[in-house]
């Protein structure tokens, strides 16, 4: 585990790229994430307010993520490439709704710059998220919901050892419609047999 006042520290490198927590100083850099995908990402994601892309929403949100970590219910990440890491944001990768007692689960989230798809970033970027949050954290149960439709996503589950299991009809509301998604789950103890394995 990772103590609340020690959030503000975490820093993720892969070869490529840089996951950091950010503070309100990154206002700035959020908002431009944000506007620039505007167009790209309401297809999978809830309706926005135009209030949402503005500086005061977005330190808004920054300051719920940092009392959201510093109680242990979800950690957000935002990725940038590792040779500028104080460039633009080109992502983000979220473990929601973090659960322990007997539960030991959380729901991941990400989402990447329509300029830097379909280069291998989300699949490189969540490999180490999860073996962040099944080490660091120490979660049993990672699960990701995920429209049918989004073949990309679904793609990037599978290479990570997701599997399918079942399909929640109108799931959650996206674009002002009900969507169904698909839950793709991958256990810990799944995911170090496979790294055990070099599979």
């Amino acid at each position: 585990m990772i103590p609340g006042h020690e959030w503000h520290r975490l820093k993720i490198q892969t070869q490529r790229l840089r996951l950091q927590v950010i503070d309100e100083s990154c206002t700035e850099r959020a908002l431009a994430f944000v506007t620039r995908n505007r167009e790209s990402l309401a297809e999978w994601e809830p309706s926005r307010e135009d209030d949402y892309f503005t500086a005061e929403i977005q330190r808004e949100l920054i300051v719920q993520d940092i009392h959201s970590m510093a109680n242990g219910h979800g950690v957000r990440l935002w990725v940038t490439a590792a040779d500028a890491p104080d460039g633009d944001f080109i992502g983000t990768v979220s473990l929601n709704n973090i659960v322990r007692g007997a539960f030991q689960s959380c729901h991941l989230g990400y989402r990447m710059d329509h300029r830097h798809r379909n280069k291998g970033y989300m699949t490189e970027a969540l490999s180490h998220v999860v073996a962040f949050a099944f080490g660091r954290l120490n979660l049993h149960r990672i699960e990701a919901n995920v429209m049918p439709r989004n073949a990309a996503s679904l793609k990037v589950c599978e290479r990570l050892g997701f599997h399918h299991e079942g399909l929640a009809r109108d799931y959650l509301r996206i674009g002002g419609k009900w969507e169904d998604h698909i839950h793709m789950v991958l256990l810990n103890s799944s995911w170090t047999a496979a790294q055990a394995s070099g599979s």
